[in-house]
């Protein structure tokens, strides 16, 4: 038999004699197998050192009084616990043991940010039976967690700590009302969310992407169109708008043959009616910043800075932007006016410097920002690079050329000719690098433009900017770490549904990124939470089966409760719970 002993909080003192000194213990009584026995709490020493250590005190009286210091100390602390094992005892057949607790720290953003709560107003709009709360939050954890199809997510919850009563049927009622209550669900979170974590919504970033499907069929919002990853099945179409601070604010789909540049202007017309959200800076990339969505925020009280494709201006906005002269530095402090040429004598990766001008163009002003850097230009020239030697590649092994699929193709490289290297006439065509093309693209590395119709800082505005990471992030793990695709449901509504639950465990799981002070990576966060599991003892309570990390330390701290003791008891389980709900 393997026993984890425990016994009572009631401490004595024990003396022991030998035949030339005393020695005094602090002990306490136990049961082991159902036999009494005491067992030694604390070895205070012989006479002669607990004299010393009672300072004056009678010896006696000093470890009786530090007897009953423990005692209370004991009594303050949870018992121990004795559990039996043994070697000889089989296991029950199909019954679970080990449970994941790291849905708990999900679990206390979901009721923090009153989820429960829209999730009753929607049944008393709706007067149905079941537990929609439970099923929304079954299946944001499960996105997190477990991501996979609607019917895994059903399966799964039979992984966490507690384990709602909910029938299939019901799983699949609830996402036609999820569907429906859609805006509802965000604006009510967003409106939640400002009581819970700092909300900037002062910038926002807006991006589009797809996700396909397995089904091939077209129908309702599943259209083929543009394929962000080439795949060839049929796409439907997300368009996000996050705040300032990298959390996301509201998001809608679309069918995805539809042209994403007209995409921005419905979703934010939505915030501005249903968010109460209404002096902003919208943030883009050049491939959505269409000069009717430029002049749709150059309106009231917004504002916008968008990229601007220095390929696409005008030839001679182009050829100003490219000039030699007139370079400022971003640093205010420095008023000298440079030349590309001295610019890249300095060396200096870290400075930024920039040229301006104002441009008056179909309706619209607006600021063209052109920046330089050598940090940008040696990435650049990094990325083309390894694009040239794929192009080699594909010269060295004969394949034939085909049509390029997009404009970063690496197929614009090359070029079919009849002259050889050599400027020998060939029998038959051969590829080779077209080098007028790198030598083309070359003459942008470094630089970068923005247009906006503000005249605040540049330095402010090439920052604002720099946040369009955080959304492109989002996107990745969405696609990635939650599998948001391929989508494996057919019907509009629960293709929503699936979407919403996305879009709220980005939103929990944004706001708790945020709380562990940005520190760890996403992939260390969702790979912690997916393995803080727990061995249940019945009737007894759960030892904690995963690794102490400095991450668990820092989840347990921002959650004000801790699950990383020896067992967690029954009781202390229960505490647990009702705090994450509240």
């Amino acid at each position: 038999m393997l026993y984890l002993i425990v016994g009572g909080d009631f401490m004595r003192v024990k003396i022991s004699e030998s035949k030339n000194s005393k020695s005094l213990y602090i002990i306490k009584s136990v049961r082991i197998n159902g036999k009494s026995t005491s067992k030694i709490v604390e070895k205070l020493g012989t006479l002669e050192e607990v004299t010393l250590k009672a300072n004056g005190q009678d010896p006696y009286e000093w470890a009786k009084a530090r007897a009953k210091e423990l005692t209370k100390q004991a009594s303050m602390k949870e018992p121990d616990i004795l559990v039996k094992f043994s070697p000889n005892k089989q296991i029950k057949p199909n019954q679970d043991v080990l449970f994941n607790g790291g849905y708990l720290f999900l679990q206390q953003l979901y009721y923090q940010l009153g989820l429960h709560k829209i999730c009753g107003k929607i049944s008393q709009t709706h007067k149905f039976e079941f537990d929609l709360n439970a099923i929304l939050s079954q299946l944001v954890y499960s996105r997190i967690l477990y991501p996979g199809s609607k019917l895994q997510a059903f399966h799964t919850m039979e992984k966490y700590i507690e384990q709602p009563r909910i029938s299939l049927h019901q799983f699949y009622r609830a996402l036609e009302v999820i569907s429906k209550e859609n805006d509802f669900i965000q604006s009510q979170l967003y409106k939640n969310s400002q009581d819970v974590i700092q909300r900037n919504s002062k910038i926002l970033y807006y991006d589009c992407t797809n996700f396909f499907f397995e089904i091939e069929q077209e129908e309702g919002l599943r259209q083929y169109g543009h394929s962000k990853e080439n795949r060839p099945n049929p796409i439907v179409q997300m368009g996000l708008f996050m705040d300032g601070n990298g959390i996301p604010l509201a998001f809608d789909l679309n069918a995805g043959n539809t042209n994403e540049q007209t995409t921005l202007k419905p979703l934010e017309k939505k915030i501005l009616k249903d968010f109460s959200v209404s002096k902003f800076v919208v943030c883009t990339d050049a491939g959505l910043s269409s000069t009717a969505n430029r002049k749709f925020n150059d309106l009231k009280n917004r504002a916008f800075i968008t990229t601007q494709s220095l390929k696409k201006l005008k030839k001679y906005q182009k050829e100003w932007a490219l000039e030699e002269t007139g370079w400022r530095s971003a640093d205010p402090k420095n008023p000298k006016i440079f030349t590309i040429q001295e610019i890249n004598a300095i060396g200096d990766k870290n400075l930024i410097f920039y040229k301006e001008r104002w441009i008056n163009e179909d309706g619209l002003e607006q600021r063209l920002i052109v920046s330089y850097s050598l940090k940008y230009k040696e990435y650049q020239e990094k990325i083309r690079g390894r694009q040239i030697e794929r192009a080699e590649k594909m010269i060295a092994s004969g394949q034939k050329l085909k049509k390029k699929k997009n404009a970063n193709d690496v197929r614009r490289f090359i070029k079919q000719t009849h002259v050889t290297e050599n400027g020998e006439i060939a029998d038959k065509e051969v590829l080779i690098l077209d080098d007028s093309i790198i030598k083309k693209e070359a003459q942008y590395d470094g630089f970068y433009a923005v247009c906006t119709n503000l005249k605040d800082d540049v330095r402010a505005i090439l920052k604002v900017n720099q946040g369009r990471w955080e959304i492109e992030e989002t996107f990745r793990i969405m696609k990635s770490e939650f599998s948001a695709r391929p989508v494996y449901l057919s019907r509009d509504d629960r293709i929503k549904a699936h979407f919403i639950t996305c879009f709220i465990a980005m939103t929990i799981f944004r706001i708790l990124e945020k709380r562990l002070k940005e520190k760890f990576t996403y992939g260390e966060i969702i790979d912690t939470l997916r393995t803080m599991s727990f061995y249940e003892i019945p009737g007894e309570g759960m030892i904690p089966t995963y690794t102490r990390t400095e991450l668990t330390d820092k989840l347990h701290e921002q959650a004000g409760f801790r699950t990383d003791f020896q067992i967690l008891p029954t009781k202390t389980l229960k505490k647990i719970l009702k705090q994450t709900k509240r």
